[in-house]
């Protein structure tokens, strides 16, 4: 194997890795949306259907669903990277 191959492969192996790691994002973002619609928004904010509690349950979806795909995607890498080490 030649070393424009391996630069092909690796390159391959990237492109690949970034399109599971986006949809793993846009999945736990989804997810985190779908599980704040159950929580109970009109008990802690005063107006609850206005544009910046709209925005507030935005932000909480990205950044709960950030942490959840940023733990799976780390998980994923080191098990893979396990494989490597035996």
């Amino acid at each position: 194997m030649g070393e424009a191959d391996q630069w092909s492969g690796l390159a391959q192996y990237a492109s690949l890795m970034n399109i599971v790691n986006i949809t793993v994002y846009i999945v736990c973002i989804g997810l985190a949306w779908w599980s704040l619609q159950s929580f109970r928004f009109d008990i802690l904010l005063k107006r609850p259907k206005a544009a910046q509690a709209i925005m507030l349950q935005i932000l909480l979806a990205i950044g709960l669903g950030h942490l959840v795909a940023s733990f799976f995607i780390q998980y994923l890498g080191l098990s893979m990277s396990f494989s490597r080490l035996f």
